[in-house]
């Protein structure tokens, strides 16, 4: 029996296939999932990195969700500036769930930097024309045989049936070792003046020749937070001229 193949079957495959194409045809790209924070560090000048995750399964009690694909590109502007752009699609409803854009500054580019990130929270779900903002302070440490990278900030997000405004902070550490970048994070977050979700994670960043590849695992510490959170991205650097 012959299968008619519909028409939306190519742009459902394009989303996978065109991305994993261009990751095997340039240099890697450093920083920065499978973690929650981001470094106060910029891609170079009109280098576009591309990071492309390929699930994300979040457990919640007797919830699991599933995500993908992840989408994260940033393009490396002159004066120490990245723009962001962020998108996430659920397998599991089959709509997209998050998007956002703004911009990374580093003013202070040395062994211990200093950035601000800024960006904008899109509306995504049917009928929601609501947008919200997200604000960090960034701080990354180089030390021979370890980084660290330090955020805070708040936000403000009023996508959803009942906004959401709050704060959000977290600590990570890299031990890098030759090819391997193994990572351990702890992330704090508070909503709307309720309990602070407390979650601790680990990570590990392989640099595989032509992509690198990323593999996180976070649980929750408190009881507000997510039980379970796993991921795995591949990423690439495109240098554009």
């Amino acid at each position: 029996m012959k299968v008619e193949k519909s028409p939306e079957m190519a742009p459902r495959k394009t989303v996978y296939v065109v991305p994993l194409l261009l990751l095997l045809l340039s240099p890697p790209a450093f920083a920065f999932p499978p973690y929650r924070s981001t470094d106060a560090e910029t891609a170079e000048p009109w280098v576009l990195e591309v990071r492309l995750g390929l699930l994300r399964v979040e457990r919640e009690r007797s919830d699991t969700t599933y995500s993908s694909p992840l989408l994260r590109l940033n393009l490396g502007l002159p004066r120490n500036l990245e723009l962001v752009n962020e998108f996430e699609y659920r397998t599991d409803r089959g709509e997209a769930a998050d998007a956002a854009s703004g911009l990374k500054w580093v003013p202070c580019l040395r062994a211990a930097s200093l950035g601000i990130e800024t960006i904008a929270l899109l509306p995504v779900a049917d009928g929601s024309s609501g947008t919200g903002v997200e604000s960090q302070l960034l701080l990354t440490v180089r030390r021979r045989g370890w980084r660290a990278h330090v955020n805070a900030g708040g936000f403000y997000d009023a996508r959803p049936a009942d906004s959401e405004a709050g704060w959000r902070s977290s600590v990570l550490t890299e031990l890098p070792r030759g090819r391997f970048r193994p990572g351990l994070e702890l992330f704090f977050k508070q909503t709307n003046d309720g309990p602070v979700q407390v979650s601790a994670g680990s990570g590990i960043i392989f640099d595989a020749g032509p992509f690198d590849l990323r593999l996180g695992l976070e649980t929750g510490i408190t009881g507000e937070a997510t039980d379970l959170r796993a991921s795995a991205w591949i990423a690439r650097a495109f240098p554009l001229r």
